[in-house]
């Protein structure tokens, strides 16, 4: 890729978004329409599951669209998809929102009250489940506030009606004037669920405008073109994996090779087999990658791009040039967040900058922080003070009513006061408000953004948000746990912080039946790595529990007289760690 051109990339952005507000009834449903009509058989959509031409895509999404038409879906009733990755995944979600309604992506992993808890809190009309996924979800519908239908995608179980099989009986030509409801790109498509900093997952509103934004602004970032194909092994619940890497690919006329989850094993295989241009990455993934034996065809690709975040500066060099890719996109944003910086020029460990000719259309900024008080640094007049170059401080994005600026809005979640929580008001001036990321940044003085830490209790592992919340309620509902404090630990040649709890118990833990009572509560990176008991709890004057002294002294057994257990994965059990096990921990013999 010696002739890409990162100034060429943000003028592409750019030059694909401006239309967007212009044209408020074109929605991405309408764009895939477009799309058929323009590519007809080229491939879309492809897995060893099923393949989706354009003309396919079009088609299968206008029969979920007849389908929610039939089923007297109202504009704004959410659907509630639970299914592994697929081609007919986003088919489902494009018709539905086509007409409308608006799709909550569950998160594969979820089980019992978390599970439980996205549902209720999107009140679905409907609950799309694959035929692997029944037996999570049946064991939650008892335990729901409302009684949505629930219909299976795959093989019938328990008499629910196939919804794979009910759409062939509806017709796949492009909708009628009559069938269509006039929608525009304010309106709801999606609900993907964000942990946030703490609590249970909060679903986040996404528009069909952000859907739009998202697509064609990476679509110009990566230049996609109908030659790239783009292998995505990312969730589709996620907006990442389910929108970025889909959307912009599919929108500059290329396809999507779709795997159901990523396999360090076969990855090099799939990338040559499909003959792919592009991938889509999390920093876990690449780490894993470079922790594989050599491989034939690690180097034997086509590749000309990886697009994704969290590739940190000590594997940057080692991945880039060992599997000889040209050229790593690396970028930072949220969900729900109007924050978002891209590192088009290849800068290593950076996570993007703003170029001064956008500074008036992302004036994104650093604020001081107070970890103490979890809240920004006040000044003698009370407005937030900004951070100098190389000062560690809050990220956070004006929340502005510039209806041309897409990518400015803060569309909260389905809760008010979860979403007035994310305001920071009052910032420079009076009355001003501003969407707080949640993350500690630092500016260099080029202009670059490097990720510090994450605000609050939550941490991530395995690509996911571990809220500290919802773990210790699933603990302390286990008999005899009195008090419980969940933190993340550091482990070298991982990404992100693996769970750990300390707990306080009033009898000897069972420690074969508390691995199952967490099995069943929690999905599985947000299940305690290790695991610390002791007599009691050390907590602050307004009875919150400390963490600091536990998180510096981590899960190294000689740090204190309390018994340490590591959750084994090879004995599936909790052992006793000693010096000797914490030893093959710390030199990466065990892996995670």
């Amino acid at each position: 890729m010696s002739n890409f051109s990162p100034t060429h990339a943000w003028a592409r952005a750019l030059h694909l978004t401006a239309p967007i507000a212009g044209h408020p009834d074109r929605i991405l449903p309408t764009v895939i329409e477009e799309l058929a009509d323009k590519f007809g058989e080229a491939p879309a959509l492809s897995s060893d599951r099923e393949c989706l031409t354009f003309r396919s895509l079009a088609e299968r999404s206008n029969r979920y669209a007849r389908w929610a038409l039939d089923q007297g879906l109202a504009r704004g009733d959410a659907v509630c998809l639970f299914m592994p990755n697929q081609p007919d995944y986003m088919a489902l979600w494009l018709g539905v929102t086509s007409v409308g309604g608006v799709v909550a992506l569950l998160n594969t992993n979820l089980i019992g009250p978390s599970l439980a808890h996205c549902i209720d809190i999107v009140a679905p009309k409907h609950i799309i489940v694959a035929a692997e996924l029944i037996d999570p979800l049946t064991g939650v519908l008892s335990t729901l506030a409302g009684a949505p239908t629930v219909w299976v995608h795959g093989t019938s179980h328990g008499g629910f009606p196939r919804i794979d099989r009910d759409i062939e009986r509806y017709a796949g030509e492009r909708l009628r004037d009559a069938e269509r409801r006039r929608l525009t790109i304010d309106d709801r498509a999606l609900y993907i669920y964000t942990s946030g900093t703490t609590g249970l997952p909060k679903a986040a509103n996404v528009s069909h405008a952000r859907l739009m934004q998202w697509s064609h602004w990476f679509a110009g970032m990566m230049d996609t073109r109908p030659s790239d194909r783009m292998y995505n092994c990312l969730p589709l619940y996620h907006s990442v994996g389910g929108v970025l890497a889909t959307g912009a690919v599919l929108v500059g006329g290329g396809s999507v090779v779709i795997r159901e989850r990523f396999s360090a094993r076969q990855f090099w295989n799939d990338l040559r087999r499909w003959d792919c241009t592009l991938f889509q990455y999390i920093g876990e993934l690449c780490r894993y990658l470079l922790h594989t034996e050599s491989h034939p065809f690690e180097t034997e690709h086509r590749l000309r791009m990886c697009s994704g975040n969290g590739l940190t500066p000590d594997i940057w060099h080692a991945f880039k040039n060992r599997f000889r890719i040209p050229h790593i996109f690396e970028f930072y944003a949220a969900t729900e967040g109007n924050v978002s910086l891209f590192n088009i020029e290849g800068k290593p460990g950076a996570i993007g900058r703003i170029p001064p000719f956008l500074v008036h259309r992302v004036p994104a900024t650093l604020v001081k922080f107070d970890v103490d008080s979890s809240e920004p640094v006040r000044n003698e007049q009370g407005f937030c003070v900004r951070c100098a170059p190389n000062e560690v401080g809050e990220a956070i994005g004006p929340v502005l009513t510039d209806r041309s600026n897409v990518g400015s809005r803060f569309e909260g979640y389905t809760s008010e006061e979860a979403s007035e929580k994310k305001i920071l008001r009052g910032v420079f001036a009076p009355g001003d408000a501003w969407f707080r990321t949640g993350d500690l940044m630092r500016r260099d003085e080029q202009g670059y953004f490097y990720f510090v830490d994450r605000i609050g209790d939550t941490f991530r592992w395995k690509g996911e948000n571990v809220a500290t919340s919802e773990v210790a309620e699933a603990i302390c509902a286990f008999p005899g746990i009195k008090q419980s404090n969940v933190y993340g630990v550091a482990i070298p040649g991982t990404d992100g912080r693996a769970g750990m709890v300390t707990l306080v118990t009033d009898a000897e833990l069972d420690l074969a039946a508390f691995r199952t009572h967490l099995i069943n509560r929690l999905p599985d990176y947000a299940r305690p790595v290790f695991l610390r008991i002791r007599t009691q709890m050390e907590v602050t004057a307004t009875f919150k529990y400390t963490k600091s002294a536990l998180v510096h002294e981590g899960y190294d057994p000689a740090a204190s007289s309390d018994v340490v257990y590591f959750n084994d994965p090879e004995r599936h059990a909790f052992i006793r760690l000693d010096g000797a096990l914490y030893a093959r921990i710390q030199t990466g013999q065990i892996r995670f």
